[in-house]
């Protein structure tokens, strides 16, 4: 039965008409409905969130440059947003499998790595302060909704967005997890999903929006959040890491911030254009723990908080085009994190007032529906465009190893600017996406990680306890295969099942079959909603859709 089918025998749906829709709630989608009401009190805005509460899904390192919040809310601290701990001292440490370190010199530290004037935060925190902020302006947001099927009118613009999940079972009628949902319908549609959005991820093939850029490239970070004694903590302290235990072939890099109350953020990033299919990103994080120069940090503490997700980390080069008929792209969902100063929510928010002021100019134009062609004109003549403009080359210089990239980015993040040139005089572009960049598991030696103690070091399962993940049992799977024998045929045979390691959640493990081969076994209620599956899988097999609203991660204090 299809979607149309279904309608016509249990629709049709309930319709909710608002000026504009945002998806997601979000620094990005909650910054753009807040602007729409501060420009005009008689908008109409209404902000879905599938996770339970704004700030449920949200994961982030996170260090923030206040500059866009400032220009959104001048008087943020008045109103008492939860930025507490100003940086402090910043630290770049270079490991070496021997146990060693060094450290870079405070003068040799690139601009792109100094934090004076930004703050260690939770982002789920600051989300859910901008949450309400929003609704004190009058946003309606609706946590617990999945945004699960855009809506085009008849001259193919954008409509809106349809809630529920209206999938059906292989005999053709609809499923345990049924849901006929709603529409939500607008002038304008803001995509605020955040990386590797789901909707985000179908308009930028309908309407071309990627072409002519580079493909978009990813990484994964790894998070969790310790509680440490008074005598360790270090309250404002920015260390980031690099070096071991990656290979100088892989894209990674640690980081650990000293937040305030005795706690300390710390994570691992791995790029997902990795080319060892024996990576395990989750297994480098444990790995990357048992450093002395890490260790010190959190040993003696406690562990309190797990988490993981995308990073879209292309930069200028791969933004796609950022509107389409009906609505626009904002935040990590059009790719606009600076991977250079590993910063992405203070772009969120600019994108996301960017969008807003255009759309309330058309609207109270009478343009309705029109093309936003105010928002990119706004984003190229913007301090956040000459901030992306200086670090357009820095993921392309770590694809040709690490040392290649850490020596171009000394000269165009440190040298540079030293000589008066606010970005490099050229360009360097890429052309393999991500999920192509394996190898045959057969031309690579195997990596041994070392079994965790349950101290420092975890295994998955425990960690995803810790992200209180949960899905209800009786809906369908959202994790969904294009052909189930190509997880066997293609992934196990030539690859050694990367999905087994990628996934920092224990979702894909590759079982015993009734045939006495292998099949891959799909934990879908462990999924925290990272993303690396739809993302680093080689044949692109993996789909992520939308699973129903409210289920996933429940992150406190990520």
């Amino acid at each position: 039965m299809s979607p149309e089918e279904i309608l016509e025998q249990y629709g049709p749906r309930e319709a909710m008409e608002y000026d504009v829709v945002v998806v997601g709630a979000g620094p990005g989608g909650l910054a753009a409905a807040i602007r729409l009401k501060q420009l005009n009190p008689e908008l109409s805005v209404v902000v879905l969130e599938k996770g339970s509460e704004p700030g449920a899904h949200i994961l982030s390192g996170a260090v923030m440059d206040p500059r866009a919040l400032t220009e959104l809310i001048p008087d943020w601290k008045e109103r008492g947003a939860p930025l507490n701990q100003p940086c402090g001292e910043d630290e770049v440490l270079f490991l070496h499998a021997n146990g060693t370190h060094h450290e870079a010199p405070s003068w040799l530290i690139p601009g792109c790595l100094h934090n004076h004037g930004n703050y260690i935060i939770s982002l789920g925190a600051v989300t859910r302060w901008m949450a309400a902020q929003a609704e004190e302006l009058g946003v309606e947001i609706f946590p617990g909704f999945a945004a699960a099927e855009v809506l085009y009118g008849e001259d193919g613009q954008v409509r809106g967005v349809a809630t529920g999940n209206m999938g059906v079972g292989k005999d053709g009628q609809p499923h345990d997890g049924f849901q006929l949902g709603m529409e939500l319908l607008g002038k304008y549609t803001i995509f605020a999903e955040g990386a590797r959005g789901h909707l985000g991820r179908r308009l930028i093939e309908r309407f071309a929006l990627d072409k002519g850029r580079d493909p978009q490239t990813y990484a994964i970070g790894i998070k969790e959040l310790w509680e440490v004694p008074e005598s360790v903590a270090k309250p404002g302290l920015v260390l980031h890491s690099a070096g071991w235990p990656v290979d100088e072939q892989t894209y990674g890099g640690g980081f650990l911030y000293h937040m305030e109350g005795n706690q300390v953020a710390l994570g691992y990033v791995v790029g997902l254009d990795y080319q060892n299919p024996w990576i395990s990103p989750f297994e480098e994080m444990q790995r990357w723990k048992t450093h002395p120069a890490i260790r010190r940090h959190i040993e003696g503490g406690k562990r309190v908080g797990y988490g993981a997700r995308a990073i879209t980390a292309g930069g200028l080069l791969s933004v796609p085009k950022l509107v389409f008929p009906g609505g626009a792209l904002v935040g990590c969902e059009a790719g606009t994190l600076n991977a250079a100063r590993i910063k992405g929510s203070h772009a969120a928010i600019k994108t996301g007032m960017m969008a807003a002021e255009a759309a309330a100019a058309a609207i109270a134009a009478g343009r309705a529906g029109d093309e936003l062609d105010a928002y990119p004109q706004a984003f190229r003549t913007s301090w956040l465009h000459e901030e992306l403009e200086a670090s357009r080359n820095f993921k392309t210089w770590f694809k040709k190893g690490n040392t290649v990239g850490t020596l171009m980015t000394g000269i165009e993040q440190w040298l540079l600017p030293k000589l008066g040139m606010k970005s490099p005089p050229w360009t360097i572009h890429r052309h393999t996406p991500d999920h192509a960049r394996l190898h045959a598991a057969s031309q690579v030696e195997p990596i041994a990680y070392p079994k965790p103690d349950g101290q420092l070091t975890f295994d998955r399962l425990s960690s995803v306890f810790l992200s209180n993940t949960n899905h209800e049992e009786n809906q369908p799977a959202h994790l969904t295969l294009k052909d189930a024998s190509v997880p066997v045929a293609v992934n196990l045979a030539r690859y050694a099942g990367p999905e087994s390691r990628y996934c920092p959640a224990g979702v894909y493990e590759f079982v015993a079959a009734a045939d006495g081969g292998e099949r891959l076994q799909i934990n879908a209620q462990n999924c925290v909603h990272c993303k690396t599956c739809d993302i680093k899988d080689p044949t692109q097999n993996i789909v992520w859709v939308t699973p129903e609203g409210g289920g996933g991660p429940n992150y406190a204090g990520m």
